[in-house]
């Protein structure tokens, strides 16, 4: 019985041992499965990321601080610095960043070559200082000197440390040229904005102070309401806060751009509001919808004399925020609303700002998203503007 039980034990340890040699060849097998540089390629991917954000807010004495460690990480020297097209150190990192300023001139000349340059550095009194040369490459970003990358490294430079301290400029370098891209943007953003703003009815303005003034005797008390409306109006108007806002300020304005006009046509200017509570945060880019509603104010009254209705709707669509901005004025020829703002056309001046806003939605959320307009004439307008509800990168501070 011993004995039986003895050869029981002994197979059961013999069983373990051999599950366990397989299983453990298996897991060696499956670590094996990934090729030699896959983790490399990831950590170095991941670094070159980290890198990227600071460098795409241009070179600075501030992004070459947050970018430099990382940048350090991927070329694994003693030492990496960046440096303006004046050659002066904007920030180095590493023991061997002291050596920077002795480059200042082969800087100077790499940028005037456009072409890397390999230079041996003064012996320093640095004790322990393994720094004994530096590659120099240019910083070019769209097609203009932007700095250098200085690759401080020992006497020993392999053509792996070359090759890797070029593709490390060429990724600096498209990142200086998204930052260019985006300063582009931004000022054509801004330009768009001016341009609304240039064409806020002078007539809206003269008749809104007209209105104002012709309440001063009969009812101060409106008028003093009135100038406050009126002085809200422009003060959001002509703000420089950004190039985004909120829907909820967005469509306080244009109350506020109602109120005056309203005092002006009494009874027969009449407004439906409809809007969800949960868009009012959405972002939307700064006096996109006001455009909308004045033109409806106008179409809305135009050759009517009892008036017309102008509707305001803001609906939470899945994903999206849709607003429409409907009047039920004299309409117009379908054909008419994409012509208005090309070269050459007739531009209608009832419809100021409508392809200004057009192309701001699509340029801040892609071209899926617009104005569609639904008109017909004597049938009245409708306007319709559909928006993500979150967009990367699109804030109302920014």
């Amino acid at each position: 019985m011993t004995t039986t039980i003895t050869v029981l034990l002994l197979a059961v340890v013999l069983l373990g041992l051999i599950v366990m040699a397989l299983l453990g060849g298996r897991f060696v097998r499956r670590r094996m499965l990934d090729p030699p540089g896959v983790r490399a390629a990831a950590q170095a991917l991941r670094t070159a990321g980290l890198a990227a954000p600071p460098l795409r807010n241009g070179l600075t004495k501030e992004s070459a601080v947050q970018a430099l460690p990382y940048l350090r990480a991927l070329l694994e020297t003693p030492g990496v610095a960046l440096c303006d097209p004046d050659g002066r150190s904007l920030g180095a990192q590493g023991p061997g960043g002291h050596h920077v300023d002795a480059v200042a001139e082969t800087v100077r000349d790499s940028l005037r070559a456009d072409r890397r340059q390999l230079v041996t550095l003064p012996t320093c009194d640095v004790a322990g200082c393994a720094v004994a040369r530096a590659v120099v490459v240019p910083l070019i970003a769209s097609g203009e000197p932007a700095g250098a990358l200085v690759v401080l490294t020992g006497s020993a430079v392999g053509p792996y440390l070359i090759r890797a301290a070029d593709e490390t400029s060429r990724f600096i370098t498209t990142q200086l040229e998204l930052a260019d891209l985006d300063a582009s943007r931004a000022d054509l953003a801004r330009a768009e904005v001016r341009a609304l703003r240039a064409q806020i009815s002078p007539h809206f303005i003269y008749n809104a102070l007209t209105t104002i003034a012709a309440f001063v005797r009969s009812d101060p008390d409106r008028a003093r309401e009135l100038l406050l409306e009126f002085a809200d109006f422009t003060r959001y108007s002509f703000r420089q806060a950004g190039e985004f806002t909120t829907l909820a300020d967005e469509l306080g304005n244009i109350e506020k751009y109602l109120t005056l006009e309203r005092a002006r046509f009494g009874d027969r200017l009449r407004i439906r509001w409809r809007i969800a509570p949960e868009v009012l945060g959405v972002v939307v880019p700064f006096l996109s919808i006001q455009p909308l509603v004045e033109n409806a104010v106008r179409h809305g009254l135009a050759g009517r004399p009892g008036g017309g209705t102008v509707s305001v709707t803001a609906e939470d669509i899945g994903p999206d925020c849709v607003i429409s901005v409907e009047d039920d004025g004299q309409g117009m020829d379908p054909e008419r609303v994409g012509r208005h703002d090309e070269p050459g056309a007739d531009h209608d001046a009832d419809h100021v700002g409508l392809g200004n806003v057009d192309d701001r939605l699509r340029a801040a959320f892609g071209e899926d998203y617009g104005l569609v307009v639904e008109t017909a004439p004597d049938a009245g307008t409708k306007v319709i503007v559909r928006l993500p509800k979150f967009a990367p990168g699109v804030t109302a501070l920014s």
